[in-house]
C-alpha cells in the first residue's frame, strides 16, 4: 500500500528518527524542516512541539488559513489575527482529549463578516479531519 502511494502521489513529508525520542520531519515541497520531541510527560524532555501539540497547533493555523482565504476573496480586512492554543491529554488511552483555540482579531469586522469569518474558522479542513471524540473548543475574542 505504501508504494502504491509514494507512486501516485507526490509525497508530502519524509520524517526521519534522530535518537532520544526526536524526530525530523522535512517538507518535501519546501524543504523547511522541524523537529519534534516527546513530551515530559512521555518520556521526553519537552524542548520541542510534541507530535500531539503540532495536531494542536495545526488546527488553529488551518483556521487562521482558511480565514485569510475568505478574508482575500471578500476583501474583508485581515491584518491582525493571532490564536492561542490549549491542547489537554487524556490517559487511556493515550491520546488528545480536548483542543482550545482563542482566536484574537484586531481587525474591525462587522456582524456580517464576523459570522462568515467564524463559520470559516469552525469548518477549516483539519477540524473536520479530527475525529469526533475530540472535543474541539474555539471561541473568539475582539479588540
Amino acid at each position: 500500500m505504501i508504494n502504491f502511494v509514494l507512486k501516485t502521489k507526490p509525497m508530502t513529508s519524509d520524517i526521519v528518527y534522530l535518537s532520544n525520542l526526536r524526530t525530523r520531519c522535512t517538507h518535501i515541497q519546501s524543504n523547511n524542516q522541524i523537529e519534534t520531541d516527546a513530551p515530559i510527560d512521555n518520556n521526553g524532555s519537552g524542548n520541542l512541539f510534541s507530535p500531539t501539540d503540532l495536531v494542536a497547533t495545526a488546527l488553529a493555523s488551518c483556521m487562521i488559513t482558511v480565514m485569510g482565504i475568505k478574508a482575500n476573496q471578500m476583501g474583508i480586512s485581515f491584518k491582525d489575527v493571532s490564536a492561542s492554543v490549549v491542547k489537554k491529554m487524556a490517559a487511556n488511552p493515550r491520546r488528545i482529549s480536548s483542543v482550545s483555540v482563542v482566536l484574537t482579531i484586531g481587525d474591525i469586522w462587522n456582524d456580517r463578516e464576523r459570522e462568515i469569518m467564524e463559520n470559516t474558522a469552525k469548518s477549516c479542513p483539519v477540524s473536520k479531519s479530527l475525529s469526533p471524540d475530540l472535543e474541539q473548543h474555539l471561541s473568539f475574542c475582539y479588540k
